[in-house]
């Protein structure tokens, strides 16, 4: 995903506003290379952002909201307190937060019509579905060294055989609170307030320093 796109403005005939996620202007100040390029040697941990996500907060009884979800996205509430459901493509998900509250995240350009769909389908149910995607962003982190650049950043157990696939909370973090979650085996995310990503994303550079880590960027892109 790329941290900067631009907006069609409907303003001025063919003009562009530019969208910058959370951390634009970080991957910009710190000037850190792709993995591997500065020693040469693949890094053992890697950082990224998924930014422009849809971020969906979902609140009401568990048996109604799993009946809309099932219908329209095709995936079900997780059956279980701190886990997250996830589909085929790894592109969808659903996290437990709280016995009656679930962050939904899906692609960015699906997010208005997923919500209007739910809404349609759920009708009078006593249920709130909030747009939150513009208060946080979600952080990557891979590479085999990944967890142990956890273990030096939060109090949670992360080794891989507590913390396993599929487990998703929400915990201390250096010195603030993130949603941390493994949704498979080889990455972990960590969903974090907009105005605490630059804090999080320096702290992440500076605990996976040892293990040479390295930042995944993509290229720019336009949609109109």
């Amino acid at each position: 995903m790329s941290n900067s796109v631009h907006v069609y403005d409907a303003r001025a005939d063919h003009a562009t506003v530019t969208a910058e996620s959370p951390l634009a202007y970080s991957y910009q100040r710190s000037g850190m290379p792709a993995p591997g390029e500065a020693s040469g040697e693949k890094s053992r941990a890697v950082i990224g952002e998924r930014a422009f996500l849809g971020h969906l907060i979902l609140r009401g009884g568990a048996i109604v909201l799993d009946e809309a979800l099932r219908e329209v996205l095709g995936i079900g509430l997780p059956g279980r307190p701190n886990s997250l459901t996830v589909d085929a493509d790894g592109q969808r998900s659903v996290q437990w937060l709280s016995p009656d509250e679930w962050l939904l995240i899906v692609p960015g350009d699906e997010t208005f019509g997923l919500e209007t769909r739910l809404r349609a389908h759920l009708g009078e149910a006593h249920v709130a579905i909030v747009d939150v995607s513009a208060g946080q962003t979600l952080i990557e982190l891979s590479g085999e060294a990944a967890h142990e650049v956890l273990m030096k950043s939060t109090v949670y157990d992360v080794d891989p055989h507590a913390f396993t696939v599929g487990t998703g909370v929400t915990t201390l973090f250096a010195k603030t609170n993130v949603i941390l979650r493994r949704p498979d085996e080889s990455r972990w995310e960590l969903i974090v307030r907009r105005s605490f990503a630059d804090y999080v994303y320096r702290w992440l550079l500076d605990a996976g320093e040892e293990y040479g880590i390295g930042v995944a960027r993509e290229s720019r892109h336009e949609s109109q």
